[in-house]
């Protein structure tokens, strides 16, 4: 089920300007997996993020069935985009492999973020009607 284009894509795009800001996020695949595995209580959110690429990336798959389920085992929010393009836009690094995006959480505590609520609530939402992984559309500006 799709999100529609209005708050969950516009609560993502703040959460991850937010982070991007204060300095909490982690990009990438590898660099993901390897934070979930050394400090999964940092993780606040995940964004796995599709391309026409992905239905041929065999390798890119496995990653994402893998932190799929270490989200899920960790109670770790998750949804998909299928613009990686404008994800990249959003976190501004061009870089960067952006087909994983992490914001986690500052070790003091401090940050709080209103649209990481409302990010959480429509996960919640989500999963309770058994779409584990909620596709949201990020809006083009």
């Amino acid at each position: 089920m799709q999100s529609p284009a209005g708050s969950p894509g516009k609560a993502l795009k703040e959460a991850l300007l937010s982070a991007r800001r204060e300095e909490q996020l982690t990009i990438g695949v590898y660099e993901s997996a390897t934070l979930m595995i050394d400090d999964p209580d940092s993780v606040s959110f995940c964004v796995l993020a599709m391309d026409e690429g992905f239905e041929c990336d065999i390798a890119l798959q496995i990653h994402f069935t893998l932190i799929q389920s270490f989200c899920f085992e960790n109670d770790i929010s998750i949804v998909r985009v299928s613009d990686v393009q404008r994800l990249v836009e959003i976190i501004g690094d061009k870089d960067e492999d952006a087909h994983c995006v992490l914001i986690t959480k500052p070790a003091d505590g401090s940050w709080e973020d209103p649209a990481m609520e409302k990010l959480h609530l429509f996960c919640e939402e989500m999963n309770g009607m058994n779409d584990w992984v909620p596709e949201i559309i990020l809006p083009e500006h």
